[in-house]
């Protein structure tokens, strides 16, 4: 049984700090320009790094762009444990702030070959960050130990331009995942003397693995003012191959044993539309759904083929929705700011405190500004109203992470986000004013 709670951490590592961006692993802070408008319309357009979002919005660049964003995210996230449900059945005190800050890069590039085709490369991180968690708190001995994830993808792809009014847009996916966690489970020892007791352990795990898969996305220009976008990003298996060490004083031996797990990430469609309402205002809109449930329950296994324990995520689809809008101060600045809600694929049913995520509203604003010919600055700020979180990990519950050992608590959540980028794009034809800080 031991092995079992020790095994589950490799899972427990791979959700870490979810609560600092988006929803369940996701890490949507990958453009400053879409950041400042919540997100909303990123999918069809604005800037070069829409691509994450759809390929095909590098045919609005002409020549050569370059992007590099960075976005500094600030979580907060406190655990209260209830009275008289904590692991050891005795309070050891809960939590201020468990989320880590951290620095999320970006960088794109698109070249365009020839009139109608494009090709562009972009480099993000999409999932993960990192938690920590005080040593006297009353759940770190079962609910949650210092963690992180680090996802890097790199994505070559291409556009091409049919007309004025339709492009499309596919890319290639390659993802590497590095995971480490160190954790405190327990185990359970017989007493001689009758009964039996909770053996603290400490256990360490690294990890590393890599997924692929692709991109693809068409752009509509219905009217000279009207820009629809629709993206997918495609789900990949990324598959994780750890070490695990569990370490404890007698009666408990020491093992170490190769463990391994194959988590299923989601597929993800956006829709966006950005309609310009006369040469100042431009509003836009976004939804977007994310197919979480496809993670379902993940087998942790060691070489032999046996399964050391299930990690039963047991998420639902994700969903996102935001309105923005966009103002031409001059030719030089503009500005822009949206709202977005986010539905979380985390329920009540199945949260655990180093995913104590839960539906949030963004509010976000953000700016343009032409630094000089061909060279643009993006700088947003955004924060994120995270509902109020319970988690209650019992028996009756049906939690399906219960083992045993339970925890119930409250957590309060939210984040801060700030993001600059820098533009750089020649060799394409000068571009209308009024469009001069979207491209």
């Amino acid at each position: 049984m031991s092995f079992l709670r020790a095994g589950s951490a490799l899972g427990l590592l791979v959700v870490a700090t979810v609560q600092a961006s988006a929803g369940a692993l996701s890490v949507r802070e990958q453009s400053t320009f879409g950041q400042g408008a919540s997100f909303a319309g990123i999918a069809a357009g604005g800037s070069v790094s829409s691509m994450f979002w759809n390929p095909a919005t590098m045919t609005q660049a002409p020549g050569k762009a370059i992007e590099l964003d960075t976005t500094a995210l600030f979580p907060y996230a406190s655990n209260t444990p209830l009275a008289g449900s904590t692991l050891l059945g005795f309070g050891l005190g809960g939590t201020s702030n468990t989320g880590q800050q951290a620095l999320v890069p970006a960088a794109y590039l698109s070249y365009q070959l020839n009139p109608n085709l494009w090709v562009g490369l972009s480099i993000n991180a999409p999932f993960g960050l990192s938690v920590s968690f005080p040593s006297l708190w009353a759940g770190r001995d079962y609910a949650a130990g210092d963690s992180h994830l680090r996802t890097y993808n790199a994505t070559p792809s291409f556009a091409y331009r049919f007309n004025d009014w339709i492009s499309v847009g596919a890319g290639v996916q390659i993802q590497y995942a590095d995971a480490a966690l160190a954790r405190g489970p327990t185990r359970v020892i017989p007493n001689p003397n009758g009964g039996s007791f909770l053996l603290p352990l400490n256990a360490n795990l690294s990890g590393y693995g890599w997924g692929f898969g692709f991109t693809a996305g068409v752009t509509l220009t219905p009217t000279p003012t009207t820009t629809i976008g629709v993206g997918y990003r495609s789900a990949i298996n990324q598959d994780i191959d750890g070490s695990l060490g569990v370490f404890g004083p007698p009666p408990a031996p020491s093992t170490s044993t190769s463990v391994s797990t194959t988590l299923n990430l989601p597929d993800m469609v956006s829709l966006g539309i950005r309609q310009r309402v006369d040469p100042r205002w431009i509003l836009m809109g976004t939804v977007e759904w994310t197919n979480w449930s496809r993670i379902g329950t993940a087998n942790v296994v060691t070489p032999s083929g046996a399964t050391a324990t299930t990690l039963p995520f047991q998420f639902r689809d994700g969903w996102f929705f935001s309105l923005g809008a966009e103002y031409q101060w001059t030719d030089r600045l503009a500005v822009r700011g949206g709202v977005g809600y986010e539905i979380s694929p985390v329920t009540d049913a199945v949260r655990i405190p180093v995913l104590p995520d839960n539906d949030r509203i963004w509010l976000s604003v953000g700016t343009t500004w032409a630094l000089m010919k061909d060279l643009y600055a993006d700088l947003a700020y955004s924060h994120l109203f995270v509902r109020s979180t319970s988690i209650n990990i019992t028996a009756a519950s049906g939690n399906p992470w219960f083992d045993g050992i339970g925890y119930v608590g409250d957590v309060n959540a939210h984040v801060d986000i700030l993001s600059i980028a820098l533009k750089y794009r020649w060799g394409g034809p000068e571009p209308a004013k009024k469009l001069l800080i979207t491209k």
